[in-house]
């Protein structure tokens, strides 16, 4: 074989290794928005805006409202969750992951894990907070690369991969929270708009590329 044959070979072979472990990467993915409606989906707590369009979910703030939550009609539990956003540096955010609202819990305040969107100085995104209940479990003061792999005014990426009591995070492919807790096993996804005040200038933040995949053991 020729050192241009064998070259050839090698760099085929890498195209295909590429291929195989991206397409093994993307099985068992679902997306949980269908681009351009948002059924599958309902809307809890406060009165802020939804709507899908141009294939994003598009959550607009509105003035002397409570945080806001548009959320899966699912329950899941162990999971990996994959999604992209882009926020109003202005604006918080978050996605709720395992929540839940139920009227013995503060008349159905939605509460549970939420994975940060801070645009602040702070740079708290993707750590883990507990909404309406204990609080930051998991901020991100100690994890610099983090706090800096968030890219103002631009498209982000976060990763949350939830198994049993281990819940971790990554923001564009950049390890983030590493948390254990098993206070909550299961729940649903929530997109949050938080509360802004009286503030009366509209503030958006927007998510796309939605997808999860289930990894729950059925029961036997």
């Amino acid at each position: 074989m020729s050192a241009r044959t064998m070259t050839t070979v090698f760099l085929l072979s890498l195209l295909v290794g590429s291929y195989t472990a991206e397409a093994g990467d993307a099985a068992g993915f679902v997306p949980l928005f269908d681009g351009k409606t948002l059924e599958g989906w309902k809307q809890l707590g406060g009165k802020a805006k939804y709507e899908a369009k141009d294939g994003m979910i598009v959550g607009t703030s509105v003035p002397n409202t409570s945080n806001s939550f548009l959320c899966t009609e699912k329950m899941y539990g162990d999971f990996i969750l994959e999604l992209e956003f882009k926020v109003d540096p202005g604006l918080n955010s978050g996605v709720q992951i395992r929540s839940n609202s139920i009227k013995e819990y503060r008349d159905g305040r939605v509460h549970g894990y939420q994975v940060e969107i801070d645009p602040s100085a702070r740079s708290y995104t993707a750590g883990i907070y507990d909404e309406s209940r204990r609080g930051w479990l998991n901020d991100l003061k100690d994890n610099e690369p983090a706090r800096k792999a968030f890219k103002q005014g631009a498209w982000n990426k976060i990763r949350v991969e939830a198994v049993g009591d281990s819940i971790k995070t990554w923001l564009n492919d950049v390890p983030a929270a590493d948390l254990k807790d098993s206070m909550t096993p299961s729940g649903f996804i929530g997109l949050q708009v938080h509360g802004v005040g009286d503030r009366k200038e509209p503030l958006q933040v927007r998510w796309r590329n939605i997808r999860i995949k289930d990894l729950t053991k059925p029961r036997s």
